[in-house]
């Protein structure tokens, strides 16, 4: 199996934990007319978000691997503001921390499949390069302003402006992998967009019902 071929597999099932997550949380927002976030939504981010570092050293794609390596540590942040980082199992906790940095260690090191030097050597043009690195910037200061909002609450907590940013970072990645020819990060961004404009949606309805009583 090629390295590329290994990349695409790891990427799909990733962006096919991402799009579960996603689809738990749309379902049980609906249900309750609201947007809810459960723990489990976290705990699948988590997982997700480690295949997808691996997948960007793979890819030696900068954008891709910078932009998890912050969400890995803000999606252990909400499980820990949750309550639920200290019930999980002390093994699967322990891997968490070590499993990133033994990978990123090896990538330093360099090997035949992906190295830090050929990551640094790669010719994407510098327009997409900018472009990718705009979007995913957007989609990591929504979890950068979803911790801060949650650190202030004091629990975890996913307001209007994480939809709404999370829905324009979404566009911009998807226009860049479409530049990149990115099987991977087009199907999960093309299920997110849409999924992030309902939530959207949900929320102003909640907000305009929770407003109408005062209105009257």
């Amino acid at each position: 199996m090629t390295t590329q071929s290994l990349a695409l597999i790891i990427g799909l099932v990733s962006q096919l934990l991402f799009s579960s997550r996603i689809v738990l949380q749309w379902v049980q927002s609906e249900r309750a007319r609201r947007v809810l976030v459960p723990t489990l939504f976290w705990q699948i981010s988590l997982v997700s978000s480690f295949l997808m570092i691996v997948y960007g050293i793979l890819r030696h794609d900068p954008v891709i691997l910078a932009a998890q390596l912050i969400s890995y540590g803000i999606y252990i942040r909400n499980l820990q503001l949750l309550g639920e980082w200290h019930t999980l199992n002390r093994w699967f906790r322990a891997g968490a921390y070590v499993f990133p940095v033994a990978m990123l260690a090896w990538f330093v090191a360099g090997n035949q499949h992906f190295s830090l030097r050929a990551m640094l050597g790669s010719r994407i043009p510098g327009g997409v390069l900018v472009l990718g690195s705009i979007g995913q910037t957007i989609f990591l200061l929504r979890f950068v302003y979803q911790w801060l909002y949650s650190e202030r609450k004091g629990e975890s907590s996913l307001p209007l402006s994480f939809w709404v940013i999370s829905f324009v970072g979404s566009v911009l990645i998807l226009v860049y992998a479409l530049l990149r020819r990115d099987i991977v990060l087009g199907i999960g961004n093309i299920f997110g967009t849409v999924v992030y404009a309902r939530n959207i949606v949900l929320l102003r309805r909640e907000q305009a019902t929770a407003a109408s009583p005062h209105d009257a």
